[in-house]
């Protein structure tokens, strides 16, 4: 029988009293792993759960009225805030610093000494027994303390993190616009005040033709929550007028905002791929496109998942219901590769090997589309 815990309504998925938790490894050495990866349990149950919060914000404004339980509003939330306090009491060193300020490592290493007592704070008592699993993908979350960087594999940790905590039946289906709206967005304030202070590097970052050095999953919820805006269309985010008046309710809004704060020079110029989707004209098809060139340029990359956890939670083993991308009905329709929501640049002045790039996102989108195997040569 299922037990019941957290939020009211939640169900685990995991027998409590006989459900044996481990130390999670890091399986992912090399590219011949990822067919592994995408047919695994926890690919599947992760991109389950991300799709899923994904449609839980769909139209939604992060201000809006949303279930917030108590483990959600009460505790991840005052943790969050209670690491960001850390940052005032962790100032950098003034000292020049050559690739990111080394004081970052005394906050992660207070990360480190508090993470049992956060997660026994957060969790039921009969749940504290996880915490050998939940506890090292907590504090990977936050970046390396070693490279002192972060990318877009801390944030997979993050929401690995989350995912396991819905296993155990902490969060109800009902939670899950509050763990985008208020979780996640408080997680990508505490991220974005750490990048800042500690001058984080970029992990696994594409340079100018990445989407973003450090994040992904704010612009694809992001995107759902202006799925059917009338007036902001995905133009809107060349208007700092726009983005100055709605960048505090849409987290897509929110990083495009941030990008041009801390970036110098002409939009197009230094995030040229943000460009191009602002072309695109559905927020429907960018919310699409997003997910699928999460999963091609982030699930299937080698540097992104090689430091992700596996353990009894998320199992590196064949999944029993593999994951299938599906295509919504008004993109089937469209057969032209250059506009297949695959934000690929077309401009005459685009270097060599950014328009391989390019290329190779086509065609992952066409095959997606042609619904072959996630198994499959990825062609990237």
């Amino acid at each position: 029988m299922a037990a019941t815990t957290g939020s009211t309504n939640s169900t685990s998925i995991v027998n409590r009293e006989q459900h044996t938790f481990v130390n999670p490894t890091k399986v992912i050495t090399e590219q011949s792993d990822i067919k592994t990866w995408l047919e695994s349990e926890a690919y599947s149950l992760l991109l389950v759960f991300i799709t899923s919060l994904n449609e839980s914000v769909v139209n939604k404004k992060i201000s809006d009225s949303v279930k917030v339980s108590e483990v959600t509003a009460s505790k991840i939330i005052a943790a969050l805030e209670g690491m960001s306090r850390w940052v005032d009491e962790i100032p950098p060193l003034k000292t020049p610093q050559r690739f990111g300020n080394k004081a970052f490592r005394d906050w992660i290493s207070r990360l480190e000494q508090n993470a049992v007592s956060i997660h026994n704070d957060i969790l039921p008592k009969e749940w504290h027994r996880a915490n050998i699993e939940l506890v090292p993908c907590f504090i990977a979350s936050f970046g390396n303390s070693t490279r002192i960087d972060y990318g877009s594999g801390h944030e997979l940790s993050f929401v690995a993190w989350l995912c396991c905590l819905n296993l155990l039946g902490i969060f109800s289906q009902e939670d899950h616009s509050a763990l985008v709206l208020r979780v996640f967005v408080k997680y990508l304030e505490l991220i974005r005040r750490l990048q800042r202070v500690y001058m984080l590097e970029p992990a696994g970052s594409h340079g100018v033709w990445g989407l973003d050095d450090h994040q992904f999953l704010p612009y694809y919820w992001g995107s759902a929550q202006l799925r059917d805006h009338r007036r902001i269309k995905p133009k809107s985010v060349l208007s700092d007028d726009i983005l100055e008046a709605y960048g505090s309710e849409y987290m897509y809004l929110a990083c495009i905002k941030y990008i041009k704060e801390v970036k110098k020079g002409p939009f197009h110029e230094h995030s040229p791929l943000l460009h191009d989707i602002s072309g695109v004209p559905l927020w429907k098809k960018v919310n699409s496109g997003l997910l699928k060139m999460y999963i091609d340029e982030a699930l299937k990359k080698v540097p992104v998942v090689q430091h992700f956890l596996f353990g009894s939670l998320l199992p590196y083993m064949p999944a029993q219901t593999p994951f299938v991308i599906t295509t919504p009905a008004d993109d089937t329709a469209n057969t032209n590769p250059a506009s297949n929501t695959s934000f690929t640049t077309t401009r005459a002045t685009t270097k060599t090997t950014a328009a391989s790039r390019g290329q190779n996102l086509s065609a992952a989108a066409m095959r997606l589309k042609a619904g072959m195997p996630r198994g499959g040569n990825s062609g990237l």
